[in-house]
């Protein structure tokens, strides 16, 4: 198989801003709610030290297009010195099946993540934003922090990691990057607290933002949850809150709110709406101030589509 383009993760990053990305990946979604963009799809299995994702979509821009990414997920990769998530992104002309582009896989994630956390920011956090919280400093952080910025303009900005060292150095690159000051916090608690947007991107297998933490008028976008086995956001919070899904049938299955169904803290149907509800206006977004809200954020294969075409496209337009 021969494919015309084949961009590296650097690549990936030059090709697509962040602002790009969040206005792709709202698109999507929007005609996801619409019924113009086809359910995505998605198959997991699992190794003895990690384990795979494949996940697909469909979509129709200048021409019908195609995109399966294959991702590897191996939390002990660290010790190792390799990356927790390696994988690769194939897409295709839907039309006729010829292979478009190869791309890296981790930068399309990243940045369709974060796109999304930004998309449901720009529909569920308070227009004003006192305090923004990036809790989790891996490979996630900076394209939450710089999507998110693309929507709110907090005051003051929080990180918070396990190793207080990844907070710091996050807090520096990144306040030099967007010229912020942020401030790297030890005490979890008191960073959500002070916070009324949080940004949750860790590998948790318990959860770690509790309902007492969480003050009124909150809103949370959880992206660690992106299998059965993870989990960031506490059942009772959940249950407690305006929850909005990409997929709700998927994070049933391998999202936080799964852990809240398998707790019996609430149903699927207790869901207020998936995101494209809200972004094609079928459903309400923030309607009370004092309301706490969690964007349960498993990723999907509309996501990877819709980034990778917006990738390949930009890539065509540069090369004239």
């Amino acid at each position: 198989m021969s494919v015309a383009l084949q961009l590296s993760g650097a690549d990936v990053e030059r090709l697509l801003a962040p602002g790009a990305c969040v206005a792709a990946v709202e698109a999507a979604f929007r005609g996801h709610a619409l019924g113009e963009v086809p359910d995505p799809g998605l198959l997991g299995m699992h190794a003895a030290a990690g384990g795979f994702h494949v996940k697909a979509g469909f979509l129709t821009a200048d021409r019908p297009y195609f995109a399966a990414k294959v991702n590897a997920n191996f939390p002990g990769n660290g010790a190792l010195g390799l990356p927790t998530i390696q994988g690769t992104i194939l897409l295709f002309d839907a039309s006729n099946g010829v292979p478009l582009a190869s791309m890296d896989s981790m930068s399309v994630t990243a940045l369709r993540t974060a796109a999304a956390s930004a998309v449901a920011a720009k529909y569920l956090a308070r227009s004003r934003c006192a305090c923004l919280l990036v809790c989790g400093c891996g490979a996630q952080s900076a394209a939450q922090l710089r999507a998110l910025l693309c929507v709110r303009t907090p005051a003051q900005i929080l990180a918070y990691d396990q190793d207080p060292a990844k907070a710091e150095r996050f807090a520096r690159l990144m306040g030099e990057e967007t010229g912020r000051a942020i401030v790297a916090s030890r005490d979890l608690p008191a960073a959500v607290a002070r916070s009324d947007l949080v940004v949750t991107c860790t590998t948790a297998r318990r959860y770690i933002i509790s309902r007492e933490m969480v003050r009124p008028g909150t809103f949370i976008a959880a992206v660690g949850a992106d299998n059965e086995g993870k989990q960031e956001i506490d059942p009772q919070l959940l249950a407690n809150a305006i929850v909005v899904t990409d997929l709700t049938e998927q994070a049933a299955r391998i999202g936080d709110l799964h852990h809240a169904i398998e707790a019996g803290a609430m149903r699927a149907s207790d869901v207020h709406a998936q995101l494209g509800e809200i972004a094609a206006g079928l459903k309400a977004g923030r309607v009370d101030d004092d309301a706490v809200a969690v964007f349960d954020s498993t990723g999907t294969g509309l996501q990877d589509v819709a980034a990778a075409v917006a990738v390949y496209r930009s890539a065509l337009a540069l090369a004239g």
